[in-house]
């Protein structure tokens, strides 16, 4: 059943707010492996705690061989490994911008733009990934035949 439309006050960008909501997601999982340790505290078993708190048997001796050496510090998420983006968040956010002033690109275009703006080299898959981020969808155009006239909608109306 399809209610009034409420307005919604937009106190923080939607950037701003999925950064909190992953901030917050960390503070879950701590709280998660929390209540598992207060569960060992109360004698429950190892399996039977990791399965009240929806992981498996494997996390939940992850969880308390991370305890048993660090306590509460060893619960905490460890920073993420891997490749620093090439692009910053204040990059994307302008490259977006850019992509929104022109209804259609191409990979190849939006490959071109980015090295020439931002001095960064991606490959088309990666291109690919950053549209999706952006919510923006990647699509293979229509080829346009090159023997189709100009007029081609008048002369079937014609007809």
């Amino acid at each position: 059943m399809a209610g009034k439309k409420i307005h919604v006050e937009r106190h923080l960008s939607v950037e701003e707010l999925d950064q909190k909501i992953r901030d917050l997601k960390q503070d879950v999982k701590v709280l998660k492996k929390l209540l598992f340790i207060k569960n060992l505290y109360q004698d429950e078993s190892v399996e039977k705690s990791a399965d009240l708190m929806g992981v498996t048997k494997a996390s939940g001796y992850n969880w308390l061989r991370a305890w048993n050496k660090g306590g509460y510090d060893g619960l905490q998420p460890k920073p993420k490994s891997g490749r620093h983006a090439r692009l910053s968040d204040e990059d994307k956010k302008e490259l977006k911008d850019m992509l929104r002033e022109k209804d259609s690109w191409t990979t190849r275009e939006i490959q071109d733009l980015v090295k020439r703006e931002f001095k960064v080299e991606y490959s088309s898959w990666q291109i690919r990934r950053i549209i999706k981020s952006f919510g923006m969808k990647y699509a293979k155009p229509l080829q346009k035949d090159y023997r189709r006239p100009e007029n081609a909608e008048e002369i079937l109306k014609k007809t």
